[in-house]
């Protein structure tokens, strides 16, 4: 799929399609821009009345003179189109191009433009929109793979809004490139997507894009006294590692930002183990991992001038005669002991140490992402991911930015009455704190080892991924943190 940006007259772009916006009282808002014969064909089908009248809607129409065939979709009132339903509504056209053979189409983008949505909004969702509905997962696939999208898309702009379009352009397809690695490394098989796998990713991320990687391995995570995140790896043959990541761009004396994921690339459970009913969805357990990999990608694609760390705790949690056992007591690398009461409650041993490490950095803000707890997906489903935060001006942030982005976060509270339940009688705390406000409790766990600095807990455990026919990653929450970031820039 390649982009193109045109300010020729429409009917001079040569095209076999081109979209159309219709309003709610059935006129085509580009009615002035195409032909007459064109117009009066495409007006003669609204009449009929096909075009369904819900906000959305497509029609693919034949027949036209100047293209082969026309998409009509209707956007209700145009003043009132908001970007959810702009969003939306590009997508079902893309539903209508996977269904016919074309190889160039147009789209106005002024038709789009009204008080929500801007030249360079628009713009951005359109390609974010297409790229999400052109993905496929071909993974390992030997027979009857999916082609990848080969056409050619026209950005129809006005001169005058040209430099928006091209901002928008570039910020669409940047983001829509880290959503792909986030979808691709989540597809991947366990036993090709390891801990190491991911290393190598990040080291794939250094080369191109040109930042500082560290990987730490073993004998390097033992020596920082990481005890808590080795112990889950314990049952595993497969190697933990430690993966830092570094883009400074921004200014010398600008603290940086530091992006945490967690990175359990499979997840049985350990010793309580998991039912066996979907447990190879665990393989999405390094979500976090994945996320902030395809944000560093969006971070670097856009060259962005702040001064980004990602950090990934990686490995995996099987059951073995060596793994950590419920029961055991394990000291995290601030100090804290931890009684491990539930060896499944593993994402926050990992991510503890990890923010702890984190200090080193002297970070202006630390955002952790996680596919942490199954009690998150009871209490907002699968639409919107839960932010957690020591500090509400953060949490407004990326509430802010995920509005933006069409990648909504809903803030949970935590407040000190939920931290005793985390209490122990054998360590300073224990991992889980009980069925009751399970999502909450594990925030609470994080928040004892984010106290230096302003923090936010993203747990995705109902939104990283689809069940069922459409299984596979979604790739959230990379949109919502690269406008965070985009948006940091501005401010």
């Amino acid at each position: 799929m390649k982009f193109t940006i045109k300010t020729d007259l429409i009917t001079k772009i040569p095209a076999d399609i081109i979209t159309l916006a219709v309003n709610d009282k059935n006129q085509i808002l580009c009615s002035k821009q195409i032909d007459t014969s064109t117009l009066k064909h495409l007006n003669n089908i609204l009449k009929l009345g096909d075009l369904n009248e819900r906000t959305g809607s497509t029609l693919l129409v034949h027949g036209t003179t100047k293209y082969s065939r026309a998409i009509l979709l209707r956007i209700g009132v145009h003043s009132d189109l908001t970007p959810k339903e702009f969003f939306k509504g590009i997508a079902s056209v893309s539903d209508e191009l996977n269904n016919i053979k074309f190889t160039k189409i147009i789209f106005p983008i002024n038709q789009f433009v009204n008080k929500l949505i801007t030249e360079q909004a628009a713009t951005e969702y359109l390609v974010r929109a297409l790229f999400d509905k052109v993905y496929v997962i071909n993974s390992l696939k030997t027979q009857n793979k999916s082609k990848p999208a080969n056409f050619q898309v026209y950005l129809h702009a006005n001169k005058l809004t040209i430099k928006e379009i091209k901002l928008g352009l570039k910020n669409g397809q940047a983001i829509s490139r880290g959503v792909d690695l986030t979808k691709d490394l989540g597809n991947l098989p366990p036993n090709i997507c390891t801990p190491t796998y991911l290393a190598s990713e990040a080291k794939k991320l250094a080369r191109e894009y040109k930042m500082k990687v560290t990987i730490l391995e073993q004998k390097q995570i033992e020596k920082l006294k990481m005890d808590s995140f080795l112990a889950v790896a314990k049952g595993s043959r497969e190697a933990p590692k430690f993966i830092v990541l570094e883009h400074k761009k921004g200014p010398t004396n600008k603290k940086p930002i530091v992006l945490v994921g967690k990175g359990i690339t499979f997840d049985a459970g350990g010793i309580s183990i998991k039912p066996s009913t979907d447990m190879d969805e665990m393989k999405y357990d390094m979500g976090g991992a994945a996320t902030v990999l395809g944000v560093m990608k969006t971070v670097g694609e856009l060259n962005l001038p702040l001064n980004i760390i990602m950090v990934v705790p990686t490995c995996e949690n099987l059951p073995d005669g060596k793994a950590v056992k419920p029961g055991d007591i394990v000291k995290s690398m601030s100090g804290q002991t931890i009684e491990v009461l539930n060896t499944d409650a593993e994402g926050r041993l990992i991510l503890c140490d990890a923010l702890t490490y984190s200090e080193r950095f002297k970070p202006e803000v630390v955002i952790d992402v996680a596919t942490l707890t199954g009690a998150c997906v009871i209490a907002l489903g699968h639409h919107i991911s839960a932010v957690f935060s020591n500090y509400n001006p953060l949490a407004d942030e990326l509430k802010n930015a995920g509005e933006t982005a069409l990648d909504s976060v809903w803030q949970m509270p935590m407040e000190d009455e939920y931290q005793p339940q985390l209490n122990s009688n054998f360590a300073d705390m224990a991992n889980i704190g009980g069925r009751a406000g399970g999502s909450i409790t594990a925030a609470c766990f994080l928040s004892r080892f984010a106290k230096k600095y302003n923090w936010a807990h993203i747990d995705i455990a109902g939104t990283a991924w689809k069940s069922g026919k459409e299984k596979g990653s979604t790739g959230r929450p990379v949109s919502l943190l690269s406008q965070f970031l985009i948006k940091r820039i501005k401010n």
